[in-house]
């Protein structure tokens, strides 16, 4: 490509649907996978598809995530190569963003500083791989201005996303929000285009469009409101995700996308990766999904004191853990997580830090940093008592045990 381009990530949400993870650490900064941050996702593809320079749009809770940012995300800037995190500023008045579109817009002094021809916005809380290229390559065939990334999604859920109505040649007719009555694909009636999140743009129809945005009493979203724009002027094209093609993806994994926006999702995005053939494959050494760990001494496994052995099934165990005459299944183990003897994890996510006491028992919970459960303590086996220990129970039957809660015997 001889067209200069530069990446937004949209990193200010809330993420109030993955409560109490989101409590005092903004969305795209929660650990997933034992090894990474949401975030990690979309930076990888980027970095994996040669863009250089990106920045990282953020506002809620945001210490983490820019700290995180700043420490893993380090480029060189020999060639002026950066990932930058950048908090909102209030350049435009008083006020926070009111949007991902105005998030974009109170930054358009990042497009004007750069001077690209054209901008990749992605979002930073979805697990999947996508080279990007390919996408704005068909970006500039296609003369289109705008271009959105779909992905095929079963036509009973299209109220759940946005939802892309194709016309000749990948012209987007219409782009509409969770449809009751979905228009399906003319090649596959069961299916429809949901949107990924992610665009690619002219730049400065992108500046147009922002600008004009903040004018109007809109909700200055994205998918909302500045997609359709480009929809009624017949300058919006789709991408489809089924053309994309990753190296190194396998018949499994190649169209895996998940938005993990809610606790359900989130736990189940997580059980994708543990499985013998996993449905999201991590071990793609042709397009990794980077992070960066320093100092930290491999996963241990050992007997206890009374000659009992460990017992890992099915299971991902991240580095510094240290698992004594234990018992893991089908589970993510995050970093320095210590669980003791005659101790029992199923189904379960275990962040950094947890220290599982002697002959605890955790089913199907999410256990978040720095939470030390004591010997004995029975989680996720019986709800009416996690509940009156203050812990939060999804719909679903998830227990979530919030950063660094005092759990008494």
């Amino acid at each position: 490509m001889d067209k200069k381009v530069f990446g937004i990530v949209l990193a200010g949400g809330e993420g109030k649907r993955l409560m109490p993870l989101t409590a005092d650490r903004a969305k795209p900064a929660v650990p997933f996978g034992g090894s990474y941050r949401l975030i990690d996702f979309a930076l990888s593809n980027l970095i994996n598809s040669d863009l250089r320079q990106i920045v990282v749009l953020t506002q809620y809770k945001s210490h983490s995530l820019d700290r995180h940012v700043s420490q893993v995300w380090r480029m060189s800037n020999m060639l002026g190569a950066y990932v930058a995190s950048v908090p909102a500023q209030q350049r435009r008045g008083k006020h926070w963003f009111h949007g991902s579109a105005d998030a974009i817009f109170q930054s358009l002094n990042l497009i004007t500083d750069e001077k690209p021809d054209i901008v990749v916005v992605v979002g930073a809380d979805h697990v999947y791989r996508m080279d990007f290229r390919d996408m704005i390559e068909a970006h500039i065939a296609s003369g289109a201005r705008a271009t959105v990334a779909g992905i095929r999604q079963p036509i009973e859920l299209a109220p759940q996303f946005g939802v892309i109505e194709v016309g000749e040649g990948g012209r987007i007719d219409a782009f509409r929000e969770k449809p009751t009555d979905p228009k399906p694909l003319a090649d596959s009636p069961d299916e429809v285009l949901a949107s990924m999140g992610n665009y690619v743009f002219d730049a400065d129809a992108l500046v147009e469009a922002v600008t004009r945005d903040s004018e109007t009493d809109s909700k200055h979203d994205m998918g909302g409101d500045i997609v359709p724009w480009f929809v009624d002027r017949g300058e919006a094209h789709v991408y489809d995700l089924s053309d994309n093609d990753v190296p190194g993806a396998t018949d499994r994994d190649k169209y895996y996308w998940r938005d993990v926006g809610t606790l359900e999702s989130y736990f189940d995005a997580n059980m994708d990766l543990i499985s013998p053939l996993p449905i999201f494959n991590l071990y793609n050494r042709d397009w990794p999904i980077f992070e960066q760990r320093v100092n930290i001494p491999p996963a241990k496994f050992t007997r206890d004191v009374h000659g009992r052995q460990s017992s890992v099934i099915d299971s991902i165990v991240d580095a510094g853990a240290v698992i004594a005459g234990a018992s893991i299944v089908h589970s993510v183990v995050s970093s320095w997580v210590r669980v003791a003897s005659g101790a029992s994890v199923q189904d379960s996510i275990l962040f950094d830090q947890v220290v599982v006491g002697e002959g605890a028992m955790v089913r199907r919970a999410i256990i978040d940093k720095e939470v030390r459960i004591p010997p004995g303590v029975h989680i996720g086996v019986n709800h009416d008592a996690d509940r009156a220990r203050g812990f939060f129970v999804s719909e679903s039957g998830i227990v979530v045990v919030p950063k660094g809660m005092e759990i008494t015997a």
